[in-house]
C-alpha cells in the first residue's frame, strides 16, 4: 500500500520520463509542460515534481498550482498526503477530473472548505483552421498597449476568479505579468475607440500545444459574435503563426462561450476540475 513517504520530488535522471507523460497527454498537461525542463531548476521552473517510484506510477507538479499529471488513486492519495505535509502554498489544485477528485477527497478534511470549485471544465481543442472568418480587426497587442489592456484583464480575472488581482501590491504583479506577455506577442485584442473590446493570451506553450487563456468580451459587445471571430483570429494566429494546436478549458455552465467555441471548431478531448483555495 502506498504510503506519503512513497511520493518524492523528482530530479534530472527522471525527465525522460516526466518528458514522456507530458508528450503523451499533451493538451490536458499544456500548463505543466510549459514550465517543464529537462534540468529541473525548480527556482525556473517555478514549482518541482514528484513521483512514485520515480514517476512510473505517477507524477505530479507542485507549485503556484498543484496539478496531478499521471497515476492511480493510490499515487494520487500518496501525493496529497506529500501536500499536506509540506503545507498549503498553492492557490488552487486543478487537472483532469478523474485525478484532481481524488486528490481533493484526501485534501479537503484538513484544507477544506475550498473558496469554490469548478467540478466540470470541458477541456477543448482546435486541429482544423477555425470554421468561422476571422475577426481582421484582431491582433497582437504590444506593451504600449498596456494602459488600454490592463482594465479588460483585471476585469475578466475578477469575473472568473472571484477575486481582484490588484490586491496586495495595488496591481504590481499582475501589471508585471501582463507587461511580459505584451512583449513575447501573446495577447491578442479588438480596440475600438481606445477601448479593448475583445481580448485573449496564450498562457502556456509547449512545443507542440498552445494554451489559450482570459478570454474576454466587453459586456456591452456580447451577443454578436464578437467572441466566435475573435477567437477564430486568434486559433488562425497560433496554427499558422506558431504552427501549434491551440486548447483552452472552459466552465462547463458558460454556455455562451461554448457555443463560440464549438462554432469556431474546438472539440472537447478531456474534462478538468479546478479547486480554487
Amino acid at each position: 500500500m502506498l504510503t506519503a513517504l512513497s511520493a518524492r520530488v523528482l530530479t534530472s535522471a527522471h525527465s525522460d520520463i516526466i518528458a514522456d507523460r507530458l508528450d503523451s497527454d499533451p493538451y490536458a498537461t499544456c500548463l505543466v509542460g510549459s514550465r517543464f525542463l529537462r534540468e529541473m531548476s525548480s527556482a525556473r521552473m517555478g514549482g518541482e515534481f514528484w513521483g512514485i517510484t520515480g514517476g512510473r506510477d505517477g507524477i505530479f507538479f507542485a507549485g503556484s498550482n498543484l496539478i496531478p499529471v499521471s497515476g492511480d488513486a493510490k499515487a494520487m492519495r500518496a501525493f496529497a498526503s506529500l501536500a499536506m505535509r509540506r503545507g498549503r502554498r498553492s492557490a488552487s489544485l486543478m487537472g483532469r477530473s478523474e485525478l484532481v477528485t481524488t486528490v481533493w477527497e484526501a485534501l479537503e478534511p484538513k484544507w477544506g472548505p475550498a473558496r469554490a470549485i469548478r467540478w466540470n471544465q470541458p477541456v477543448l481543442t482546435c486541429v482544423q483552421p477555425p470554421a468561422v472568418p476571422p475577426d481582421a480587426r484582431v491582433g497582437r497587442a504590444n506593451p504600449h498597449d498596456l494602459d488600454l489592456y490592463y482594465p479588460a484583464a483585471v476585469a475578466m480575472f475578477t469575473a472568473e476568479i472571484g477575486i481582484d488581482p490588484r490586491q496586495g501590491d495595488g496591481g504590481r504583479s499582475y501589471s508585471a505579468k501582463l507587461r511580459d506577455l505584451l512583449s513575447r506577442g501573446h495577447c491578442f485584442a479588438r480596440i475600438e475607440d481606445g477601448r479593448v473590446i475583445f481580448k485573449a493570451e496564450i498562457g502556456a506553450m509547449t512545443a507542440t500545444t498552445a494554451l489559450i487563456q482570459g478570454v474576454w468580451v466587453d459586456p456591452e459587445w456580447r451577443g454578436r459574435g464578437i467572441g466566435a471571430a475573435g477567437m477564430a483570429a486568434v486559433v488562425a494566429a497560433i496554427q499558422q503563426g506558431l504552427g501549434k494546436v491551440p486548447c483552452l478549458y472552459v466552465n462547463d455552465f458558460n454556455s455562451a462561450a461554448r457555443a463560440a467555441y464549438s462554432r469556431v471548431g474546438f472539440t472537447q478531448v478531456a474534462s478538468f476540475t479546478s479547486v480554487l483555495f
